[in-house]
């Protein structure tokens, strides 16, 4: 397998998805081990570090590309395997930023209330225990959480030339901020444009779902996967991010309101059941009443992002394209 490693230089981040010109062009199958900052840029390093203070609003979600993939076209299907997702430094940071998160008046939620008190809170980390830590601020409540590595950024440039903030999820998938996106898991996303371009970012060392404050445990990211192309018309293409784990199949959907953005991941699920086991829809709908999972990705977003989940514990037969994450696993343990 090639391998490929990009470090790349602050002046070489991505602020979007699309409109921007790929960094390099890699082949399917490459292994790729890449360095991703945090979605404040590194910017936000101590207690003091105020979010309104510290960051421009036009420079967050930093991603690590966009990369082209040689051979990928409108139709096909990209396929990644996160193989790792290791802390890259020490710490990681969350914050209250004004107007921002689940609990507090936004710009599209308009309110007379004043922004929250803005706060900043520094979590250790511990590898070797392989744990961050929570420190109050107004008291003296500590507390060891696990390390639960993920990506919230994942996505490739959008159809229609279009161009969309790094911090928006859609389709092309983008700042889903879902802790799905993990190591061992397979992302399937639908290829927009020549290349797909597709890039990598924000890496959270734990969020619960839905991302309720609005910042994970923000923190720099190493980041080992393959890459992968599915050909049109082997497999068709879905229509919004697919996931696959040893133990479920996992959809994204993003929009507003919120119940708009699970009804989207509700029906390509009821459509990936129909592709997977050759249900009629209402047939995948009735089973997808009996056996789904529905968490929350996030809450806080420009869309925000529902999950459905099927358990193939539950579901024999939930084998996409031939068993390609299966595939991909047993590759990847030849990276690590």
């Amino acid at each position: 397998m090639d391998v490929v490693e990009f470090r790349p230089e602050p002046s070489q981040y991505a602020w979007t998805f699309g409109g921007a010109a790929p960094v390099r062009e890699v082949e399917p199958g490459s292994v790729m081990r890449l360095w991703c900052d945090d979605a404040f840029g590194g910017r936000i390093r101590s207690v003091s570090d105020l979010a309104s203070a510290s960051l421009d609003p036009r420079f967050l979600n930093p991603q690590t590309g966009p990369f082209s993939v040689r051979g990928a076209e409108p139709g096909d299907t990209l396929v990644l395997h996160l193989v790792d997702l290791t802390p890259a430094r020490d710490w990681g940071a969350s914050t209250l930023v004004p107007f921002f998160g689940g609990l507090t008046g936004t710009d599209r939620t308009a309110l007379l209330n004043p922004p929250l008190d803005e706060r900043t809170w520094i979590y250790e980390v511990d590898r070797a225990r392989r744990t961050v830590t929570f420190v109050a601020g107004r008291s003296d409540l500590s507390l060891d959480l696990p390390l639960a590595p993920m990506l919230g950024t994942v996505g490739v440039a959008p159809a229609n030339r279009e161009v969309r903030s790094s911090l928006t999820p859609d389709a092309f998938g983008g700042n889903m901020d879902t802790p799905e996106m993990r190591a061992g898991t397979t992302c399937y996303l639908p290829v927009n444009e020549p290349g797909a371009i597709f890039s990598v970012g924000d890496g959270h060392y734990r969020q619960g779902e839905g991302e309720s404050c609005g910042t994970a445990v923000e923190g720099a990211m190493d980041v080992t996967l393959i890459v992968d192309l599915v050909k049109a018309p082997a497999g068709p293409a879905p229509l919004w991010p697919r996931l696959e784990n040893d133990d479920e199949i996992i959809v994204v959907g993003s929009s507003r309101p919120l119940e708009d953005a699970w009804r989207i991941s509700q029906v390509e699920m009821i459509a990936w059941l129909g592709e997977l086991l050759g249900l009629d829809r209402l047939d995948a709908y009735q089973l997808l009443t009996q056996v789904s999972l529905a968490p929350l990705a996030n809450v806080v977003d420009t869309n925000y992002s529902a999950v459905t989940k099927v358990a193939k514990a539950l579901v024999p037969g939930l084998r996409p394209h031939d068993g390609l994450h299966a595939d991909l696993r047993d590759r990847a343990l030849a990276v690590v």
